[in-house]
Formats: structure tokens, C-alpha cells, sequence
């Protein structure tokens, strides 16, 4: 098999996308487009990757810096010919030449190594046929069925408009052979562009064997020009990882309501209802449910946990069999212990809450461990940060603290002690002790309440 490598053309403006941010770095799944297509080049092993930037070029390699990628520019947009003519001069005469497009990212990566495969006979080219073939240039075929050339949408006429099988964009080709193509390439069309699609007359021409092959689903081969465009193949996306993850066993209440921005790993009997958001690296273990309307990154969800609606976990760890929320947020470096519960309206950062703790209402624990068979009341607060620094709270096991308390750290309540509601810690709070600070309780006989527009 002939050494492999890999173009993707990504020099395209994408006006229509109505952006300053370049095409090919709007995002499907949270990654850029070019980033996916890149990806599933990679999973070909190919000695070598070129990506063809213009458009904001340097913001494209910026952000995607870490892509082991030949980048070539293209000063000037001419035509896709004459963006591939622009890497030729880094691909070894003797390889096999992949082309791709930093806009189409749902192509599998099992297509290309079909389409890959039918090139060793001479060319071949990805097609597929379309109901509405508008936009697309249209396959030609002579009268034994053999492709004779490509004709685009605005230079076909007739009935070349009504054929349906259309050219992709993805070719596979010998590079020798390229090279010398693209050499009598002309932009004697409608565009004045020089088109990569001519090459395929030259070929026919020459009686070299053009095969054709077909992507397993349409959707695989969707390019993007437009942000209606954007949003339609997110959809697939999301559809093809939802179908993946209901085959390994996760229930979804509703696979059309579901966006995973990253990768999920799913133990046996888990759920996951509507309009749920996964992000970076999420992990659940086996029982887990989640509830609607939620948003995890990068976390680690125990067996058994429930994560009930309207709740935001981040960088942190839920122990098994715990119970966070409604309307929770769990920030980073946060770890939640076994049968914890974290209630509504509870923020939680940088905090490790112990076994069987409990958080229910309206608190906020920053900066703070906390230890087993804790019960923190409602309103309560962790006063971390002094304007300066950052400091921390040690709450021990076994220990209860009343509503509306304020624990200013760095302080620590040790096992067993009992905070009475209301008080304002600064001072460390001994174990199995009661510890308040309040204000005496006064009345005033005979007050009266001002009465609007009277001294």
C-alpha cells in the first residue's frame, strides 16, 4: 500500500457565516470543525498532514496549535486547484493523497479508508445522490457508466442540472499524478476559479480508471456555509453519539434533547433526562440519573448518585449514592462524599464535604473539609476570602450548625460542636460544646411604625 497523506483545504472566508470568527473554527460539540476532521485523518495513520489555511490563518493556528499539521497558506483564495497546488511541494512523489475539507466533520473515518483503497487503481472520488442537488457540482458519466468529468453548479446547463449524483469534494489520487494535473489546471469558468473538479476530465481523458464510492449515511459528507448549515449538522452529531450511548445501555429520555461536548464514560443502568449538557471528561458510574436541564464537565459522578434538576457540577468528584440538588452548582476542586446530600440553591467550591453530610438550602461552602454526618442549616456561609487571600474552614465530624450562621476563616469547629443559629464564628469552636454569638433580643413597648407623610 502506498504511503498516505492527508490535505485538508481550510483557507475559506465563510461569509455567510456573518463572523469575524474563521469558518472552520465554529464549533460542532464544543471542538472546532477543523479540529474534528483533523481527528478522524489522524485515526488513517497518514504520514503526513497539510492543512491549506487563509482566512484568518494566524487565529487558526493559534488556537489549534497543538495539531501535528504541515500549515500552508493560501494568500489568495483561487479555487480549491489552487489551494492543494499550494502544499504539493511538502508531498512525497510517491504517496497517495488524501483531500479533505476542514468544513465537512462528520465524514467517518471508515469511508475514508474505502475511498482511500479504490484509489489504487488510478482515482477515486467520494459521490453521493441528492434530492436536491442544487449548490453541488454534478458527476458526468460516459455511455459505459464511467465517470467523464464534473461539472459545477453554475456552469451546468440543461439536463446536467437535473442529475442528482454529485461530487463531494473528497478525492483520493496519486500524487505524481496530481502534481501533473494541477499543472494544466485553467480558471476558464464562471467563478474564474481554478477548479480541482477538472481534474477528473483530464484523467477520463487519459483512460485512467475513476472509481466511485459512497459514504455509508448523507449526512457524513454535509459541508457548512452558513450557521443554519452549523446547527443542522451539530444535530447529527449529537444524534450519532446519542445512538452510540443508547446502544451501550444509557437511557435518555429524550435523544433528541441531548449535547455531549467531550466524552462520556457510562456505567450499567444509568439515565439521563432532557436538555442535559455534558462537557469535557464525564464519568458515571453504575445507577446514576441525572436530571433535566443540567450541565457536568469534567466530573466524576459516584454509583447510585442522583443529580437532580438545574444543576452545574464542575472539576469535582460525587461520591456513590449521593444526592445533589435541585438548582446546585458544585465548582472545581470539589469532592462530595458517599450519601452526601448538596440541596437547593447550595454552591459548593474547593471543598471536601465527608460521608453522609448534608447541605440542604441556600448555604455556601468555600474553601472548607468538612467531615462525616455533618448538618450545615439553611443560609449558612463560609467567609473565605478577606479581600486578599483566600482562607480555610475545618468543620469536623459529627457537627451541627444552625441557620444563618457565618463562619469566618480561617476557623475551625471541631467534632461534635453545635453552632446555635444565627452566629457569627471567628473564633475556634470547641467539640461537643454549643457555640453561639447573638445579640440580646429587645422590645420596645409603645414604638409605633412611621405612617407615610407624617414626622
Amino acid at each position: 500500500m502506498r504511503r498516505l497523506e492527508v490535505i485538508i483545504l481550510a483557507a475559506g472566508q465563510g461569509t455567510r457565516m456573518r463572523s469575524d470568527l474563521p469558518k472552520v473554527l465554529h464549533p460542532i460539540a464544543g471542538r472546532p470543525l477543523l479540529r474534528h476532521v483533523y481527528e478522524t485523518a489522524r485515526a488513517l495513520a497518514p504520514q503526513r498532514i497539510h492543512v491549506v489555511y487563509g482566512h484568518g490563518g494566524a487565529r487558526v493556528q493559534a488556537q489549534l496549535a497543538d495539531l501535528e499539521v504541515r500549515w500552508v497558506e493560501q494568500a489568495q483564495q483561487l479555487g480549491t486547484g489552487h489551494a492543494v497546488a499550494q502544499a504539493m511541494d511538502g508531498v512525497a512523489e510517491e504517496s497517495t493523497l488524501l483531500v479533505l475539507y476542514g468544513d465537512v466533520p462528520l465524514i467517518a473515518s471508515t469511508t475514508l479508508e474505502r475511498l482511500v483503497a479504490a484509489a489504487e487503481a488510478g482515482i477515486a472520488l467520494l459521490t453521493v445522490e441528492l434530492a436536491d442537488p442544487t449548490g453541488y457540482g454534478r458527476i458526468l458519466r460516459d455511455g459505459q457508466g464511467q465517470v467523464a468529468r464534473i461539472v459545477e453548479q453554475k456552469d451546468a446547463q440543461g439536463a446536467e442540472l437535473a442529475i442528482r449524483e454529485v461530487n463531494t469534494g473528497l478525492l483520493a489520487i496519486p500524487a505524481s499524478r496530481l502534481r501533473s494535473y494541477l499543472a494544466r489546471l485553467d480558471n476558464a469558468n464562471a467563478q474564474g476559479e481554478f477548479y480541482l473538479t477538472d481534474i477528473f476530465a483530464m484523467a477520463a481523458a487519459e483512460g485512467v480508471a475513476i472509481a466511485t464510492t459512497a459514504p455509508a449515511e448523507t449526512a457524513e459528507v454535509l459541508g457548512i456555509n452558513d450557521r443554519v448549515q452549523l446547527a443542522e449538522v451539530e444535530r447529527h452529531y449529537q444524534q450519532r453519539q446519542a445512538a452510540a450511548l443508547l446502544r451501550q445501555g444509557l437511557t435518555l429520555c429524550d435523544p433528541q434533547r441531548f449535547d455531549l461536548r467531550g466524552e462520556l464514560t457510562v456505567g450499567r443502568d444509568c439515565t439521563i433526562d432532557v436538555n442535559v449538557v455534558l462537557e469535557g471528561r464525564v464519568v458515571l458510574g453504575d445507577g446514576v440519573t441525572i436530571g433535566a436541564h443540567c450541565v457536568i464537565k469534567d466530573a466524576e459522578i459516584g454509583s447510585g448518585s442522583q443529580i437532580q434538576p438545574f444543576c452545574h457540577i464542575e472539576q469535582a468528584r460525587i461520591g456513590p449514592a449521593a444526592r445533589i440538588g435541585p438548582y446546585a452548582r458544585i465548582r472545581p476542586e470539589s469532592e462530595i462524599g458517599e450519601a452526601a446530600h448538596i440541596g437547593n440553591f447550595v454552591e459548593v467550591k474547593k471543598s471536601t464535604i465527608g460521608h453522609g453530610s448534608k447541605v440542604n438550602h441556600l448555604a455556601y461552602i468555600g474553601d472548607t473539609s468538612m467531615g462525616q454526618r455533618v448538618n450545615i442549616g439553611a443560609g449558612t456561609i463560609t467567609c473565605n476570602y478577606d479581600g486578599a487571600n483566600k482562607h480555610r474552614t475545618t468543620i469536623g465530624d459529627d457537627v451541627f450548625i444552625g441557620s444563618d450562621t457565618q463562619l469566618v476563616a480561617p476557623v475551625t469547629v471541631h467534632s461534635g460542636a453545635t453552632i446555635g443559629a444565627g452566629s457569627t464564628i471567628t473564633k475556634d469552636a470547641p467539640a461537643d460544646e454549643l457555640t453561639l454569638s447573638r445579640s440580646k433580643q429587645l422590645t420596645f413597648p409603645g414604638w409605633k411604625r412611621p405612617v407615610k407623610g407624617r414626622p
